[in-house]
């Protein structure tokens, strides 16, 4: 549920830890919100695919299970992780043997994998947290378990609410690399605005070199950078640009916003940068016809007037030709003519 449930296993011995047979594991509870039947059907789940060997360590999976709850089929992301020192309680056996665990996490079966990465993360911050404080399960684990919906999945969703249509600059600063400085925001709203811009650029998308020289770009641009003051109750935003492209987008959201649904916000995140692609995509194609195309140079020209974020398009192609004169050449007289 969107409280989260969490279940952990003994000390298997180390040849069998990766794929262990039922006779030399045994599942052991540490917390849960379950019901006691439905906690069983799960427990019975997550033994079967411990005994195929199937969960890796700090690797999330996403299933449907069925259980006795009314949802009856539900979506369970679970995540294998072990952790020396951890949690001793848990251990029902006393050999030398790290414990391991597993957390499950459990909601609507439309969810598939959507935020399958973002949860690993989550997974991953509670082990390091735990490596450095040796938190107890009552005042760290329980209440950081049954936070995972909030803390992983919804922060898109607070955005989209928090800047409404100003969301269009947000993601303008995104898709063009521009610096961000986010004053007067309390943690979880500063955390939630950086996850978003992380989540809305084109971070493993466009080649890295690209990324870096389009950051250095920016960053020299003084002028450009933006600043988000959170201290009223809307965002003020400073230096901030649009284009017709966000703003289209943004509208998108904005759409989406009334069904309240974190994972359909998600998924309009997706689809943004998957267009921003194409778009990249399908002007560099015309700049490499327009080297030896006149006709071909007046079609990256409509393209570009066209596409409604021909702005970012242009700087992040004149980055990624920088070191090609014949296409570089082009890019110079788009500038020039987009300039007039």
């Amino acid at each position: 549920s969107p409280q989260g449930a969490g279940s952990g296993d003994g000390s298997p011995s180390s040849a069998a830890a990766e794929t262990p047979s039922t006779e030399d594991f045994s599942l052991s509870l540490l917390d849960t919100n379950l019901p006691a039947e439905a906690e069983t059907e799960l427990r019975s789940f997550i033994a079967k695919r411990l005994t195929k060997g199937a969960l890796f360590e700090g690797m999330g999976n996403v299933a449907s299970v069925g259980l006795s709850i009314p949802e009856n089929k539900i979506g369970c992301y679970y995540c294998r992780f072990q952790q020396e020192n951890l949690l001793e309680m848990a251990t029902l056996e006393s050999d030398m043997n790290a414990p391991e665990y597993v957390v499950c996490f459990l909601g609507g079966s439309e969810k598939k994998d959507t935020f399958r990465l973002e949860l690993d993360k989550y997974i991953q911050s509670l082990k390091i947290n735990l490596a450095l404080e040796q938190k107890t399960l009552e005042t760290y684990v329980n209440p950081y378990l049954r936070s995972w919906f909030e803390n992983a999945i919804c922060p898109i969703q607070r955005v989209v609410q928090l800047f409404q249509e100003k969301l269009a600059f947000l993601l303008h600063a995104a898709l063009s690399y521009t610096p961000v400085e986010i004053k007067n925001a309390d943690q979880r709203t500063e955390k939630d605005i950086s996850r978003f811009l992380a989540a809305a650029s084109l971070q493993g998308l466009v080649q890295e070199e690209t990324m870096t020289s389009l950051c250095i770009a920016m960053t020299e641009e003084q002028h450009k950078s933006m600043i988000i003051d959170c201290g009223g109750p809307q965002p003020q935003l400073h230096n901030a640009g649009s284009n017709r492209f966000c703003e289209d987008w943004m509208h998108a959201f904005l759409n989406g916003a009334e069904g309240g649904n974190p994972f359909l916000f998600q998924q309009i995140l997706e689809n943004f940068k998957l267009k921003a692609i194409q778009d990249i995509n399908n002007l560099k194609r015309f700049i490499r016809q327009a080297e030896m195309n006149h006709y071909a140079l007046f079609k990256c020209y409509m393209f570009l007037k066209n596409c409604g974020s021909g702005d970012i398009l242009l700087k992040i192609v004149k980055v990624e030709h920088a070191e090609m004169p014949e296409a570089r050449n082009v890019v110079t007289v788009l500038e020039e003519f987009m300039r007039e």
